[in-house]
């Protein structure tokens, strides 16, 4: 749903108001042409700029214009499919004026929604500057929070992969590794971003911002780590369990083999009894139907012992 938000810091306390106005926050989610030529107009934003976030293939950057700063970062996101959890990035731009504050996204995303709460502590309307690195820090941790939900999940795909024939657990290892891709591309691009802001001296930083600033860096840093580090075993264990899943194959396969070796042995047997011969064994014996099932049965067992204490069926 479409949607254009706008709230005011007052007495403390985050409140949505119903115009912009100086020291305010405007956030668009999946915003409308008209949002967009609205605030275009009102803030004196170039329009291009206020759609870039809208493109989701849009690269994370600063850019410096007249009359405001735009930051464009790549922000994690969740996507259902098939009854389950994946994920993918997506744009984020916040562009800095010299009276407000615009948030832009196509989506109505997660890590905004604690600011429209009040939940962020420090958290104010007025303080631009700050209010950037606080929307990078909570960023990096989300990154960090997926990635280990995603680190769980793969946990949970390799216990399950032990004893799977089939290829759904492989492809949903896939969906994470893909998840990652994702993930490390855009924490590198989200890591450039954050080396431009430390040198950018067109805003104007509070105290304690350096602090926060050197946590966002560090958080984002472990991020990119994490990240590379469950790739890289992702990688692994699809390799490993591809060549598990066919190994299981194979040893469905070699109990089946020796199912139809031991029941053709009493098949055999009963097919030369069903043969149109005279002088067969035991076909004149009051009990020749039972003392030949119980010997077919014997051998089919001996032979299925044999077999599956044999070094080619292991």
């Amino acid at each position: 749903m479409a949607m254009m938000r706008v709230f005011s810091t007052i007495n403390g306390k985050t409140e949505q108001i119903a115009n912009p106005e100086r020291g305010s926050w405007v956030n668009l989610s999946k915003p409308t042409d008209s949002e967009l030529a609205e605030i275009s107009e009102k803030c004196k934003i170039d329009l291009a700029d206020l759609r870039a976030p809208l493109d989701d293939e849009e690269r994370s950057r600063v850019d410096v214009e007249d009359g405001y700063t735009m930051v464009i970062v790549d922000i994690p996101t969740v996507e259902e499919r098939g009854g389950k959890d994946w994920y993918e990035t997506i744009p984020l731009a916040i562009i800095v004026t010299d009276e407000l504050i615009v948030t832009v996204c196509m989506e109505d995303s997660l890590l905004l929604q604690p600011f429209m709460d009040g939940a962020i502590r420090g958290f104010n309307t007025f303080m631009r500057s700050r209010f950037i690195l606080q929307i990078l820090y909570r960023n990096a941790s989300m990154y960090l929070r997926y990635l280990r939900i995603i680190d769980r999940e793969s946990d949970k795909l390799e216990m399950r992969l032990q004893h799977s024939t089939a290829n759904r657990e492989i492809l949903m290892l896939m969906e994470l590794s893909k998840s990652l891709v994702y993930f490390t591309t855009s924490l590198k691009s989200n890591e450039v971003v954050l080396e431009k802001l430390t040198s950018l001296q067109r805003f104007r930083y509070y105290e304690d911002d350096a602090d926060l600033l050197e946590d966002v860096i560090t958080e984002n840093k472990q991020a990119i780590e994490m990240a590379s580090i469950y790739q890289s075993v992702l990688q692994g264990m699809t390799d490993a369990f591809g060549t598990i899943v066919s190994n299981n194959v194979n040893n469905v396969m070699k109990i089946y083999t020796i199912i139809s070796l031991v029941m053709s042995i009493p098949t055999m047997i009963f097919s030369m009894y069903g043969m149109n011969f005279t002088n067969i064994p035991l076909s004149g014996h009051p009990f020749g139907f039972w003392i030949m099932t119980v010997l077919s049965m014997a051998l089919a067992g001996i032979a299925g012992w044999v077999f599956t204490r044999s070094n080619r069926f292991k």
